[in-house]
């Protein structure tokens, strides 16, 4: 078996896609989880930003020209993330796993922190609780937004945000889980359907949505998160299912928004933390947390 970084080419980047593609077929009820996007863009993108940023973190395992595992990951000021980890299923169980997660833990040594989001999987629950994540279960919204639950937004505005907005992005990123996303911003900018910010006395957050999902949320307050969600869900096209995914116990403004407004509520997979706290309010990025 060989071990070689992933290059910043389309070639690697459908590699990296098809062998998420295979891993989250394996996985029960989970069209979508090796990958945890829906759009066929974003993960190509994401992959060659990832190996731009960070190309140490990124990792192909082939055997005999053959590709069968790969994992992404990237540091952000003293946060290690664990974007994407995934083995085709014939090469489960054979140890390739474990050598393509050494590989990105030792890109993230020296990181006191860590993130990831785990499929519904035991044997991904089992490997990233010995790597010493603590395992938050994590739950998903899901359905057609009910508009007759849309009340009056309030005294908060909400603005279409963009570019210029990094600093206060990255303000309330580092005050909420140590570290900014940075460079991921602009990923997010080029392939999110928009930007909304909230910036008032009562404080400061954004909410990226792109069709129906809601990519990633950040406040400095619940009430500010509260008022960016709905205004986010709001926006969701009629007839489009809306999605809020990765939401832990510590997110219960999100559930009781997301419930008010007619959506269905499920246990999926884990959120997945080293050396700190959930976040919130805030409902991470599940491929760049």
């Amino acid at each position: 078996m060989i071990l070689r970084l992933v290059q910043d080419t389309a070639a690697d980047a459908e590699v990296v896609q098809h062998i998420a593609r295979a891993a989250a077929a394996s996985l029960p009820d989970s069209p979508g989880a090796g990958d945890r996007t829906r759009s066929p863009v974003l993960p190509l993108a994401r992959t060659r930003h990832l190996v731009r940023t960070d190309p140490q973190g990124c990792w192909l395992a082939e055997i005999g020209g053959e590709p069968i595992g790969t994992v992404l990951s990237l540091r952000r000021e003293g946060v290690w993330v664990l974007a994407l980890f995934a083995v085709v299923p014939g090469a489960q169980g054979r140890g390739v796993g474990r050598l393509l997660l050494e590989r990105a833990a030792a890109y993230g040594r020296g990181c006191l922190r860590g993130m990831l989001c785990a499929p519904p999987s035991p044997a991904a629950a089992r490997r990233y609780r010995l790597a010493g994540f603590t395992l938050h279960p994590a739950m998903r919204l899901t359905g057609k937004v009910d508009r007759a639950g849309l009340l009056d937004p309030g005294d908060i505005p909400v603005h279409p945000g963009n570019a210029s907005h990094r600093h206060l992005l990255d303000s309330v990123d580092r005050r909420l889980r140590g570290a900014a996303h940075g460079p991921d911003h602009e990923l997010m900018l080029a392939h999110c359907e928009e930007l909304l910010v909230a910036d008032a006395l009562a404080g400061s957050g954004y909410c990226y949505r792109d069709g129906g999902e809601i990519r990633l949320l950040a406040a400095s307050s619940k009430r500010i998160a509260v008022r960016l969600l709905r205004e986010a869900l709001a926006r969701v096209p009629d007839g489009t299912e809306a999605r809020v995914d990765h939401l832990t116990a510590e997110q219960e403004w999100a559930l009781d928004v997301g419930l008010e407004l007619g959506l269905t509520l499920e246990t999926r997979g884990y959120l997945g933390l080293r050396g700190m706290r959930p976040p919130a309010p805030y409902l991470p990025n599940g491929a760049l947390l």
